[in-house]
């Protein structure tokens, strides 16, 4: 296993479209796997698509973990999940704002609008093909790694850039904004990050 670099902003791989796999059971796309997890690990992520590595192909790592969930009944920490040649399918047009960060856009963040609500499918591994349907964070989160796989990166997906800075100074005015201080932030994304 290796710690792999990550690519950032500005590189060409983030901007392709990856190929799909057309043998997830193949032992170079489990050596792929083994090293994105190591440097997931490193890196102290979410979550990592292998275009981040530097590798063009569908695949995708992310986990939940507790605490990120959201008062969503259903959106529940989830499980590490591999997957190879993801499809996400919204299940209403109902949608979001909330914060995102990227270990591809490192120490920035910015609101950005996801579906709420999806059902996404991937083959596994081991060539099976599974389906779950998420809500919450966990929607964002497999719609935010799914994107790399499109040659999106978060701020492309943003409309209003003044949501957009460097974590700390986010965070500090987040901070500042929920105790009645500070810069004035949009309501509706205050409502969102809370």
């Amino acid at each position: 296993m290796a710690i792999l670099k990550i690519a950032r902003m500005g590189h060409p791989v983030l901007h392709q479209v990856a190929e799909n796999v057309d043998d997830p059971t193949d032992v170079e796309i489990a050596v792929l796997v083994e090293d994105m997890l190591e440097t997931l690990d490193d890196a102290g992520g979410i979550g990592l698509a292998a275009p981040q590595v530097h590798v063009s192909k569908r695949v995708i790592i992310f986990f939940v973990p507790q605490g990120r969930e959201s008062e969503d009944e259903e959106d529940m920490p989830t499980d590490l999940t591999i997957m190879v040649n993801p499809i996400i399918e919204p299940l209403s047009d109902e949608t979001n704002l909330d914060w995102e960060a990227c270990l591809s856009v490192p120490g920035l963040m910015g609101a950005v609008e996801r579906f709420s609500h999806i059902k996404y499918s991937w083959t596994s591994l081991e060539g099976k093909l599974e389906e779950r349907e998420a809500k919450g964070f966990h929607a964002r989160a497999v719609q935010h790694e799914c994107d790399h796989l499109d040659g999106k990166l978060y701020p492309m997906r943003m409309t209003d850039f003044t949501t957009f800075g460097f974590v700390e100074e986010t965070n500090r005015n987040i901070a500042l904004m929920r105790k009645g201080h500070g810069r004035e932030i949009d309501d509706h994304v205050m409502e969102e990050a809370q």
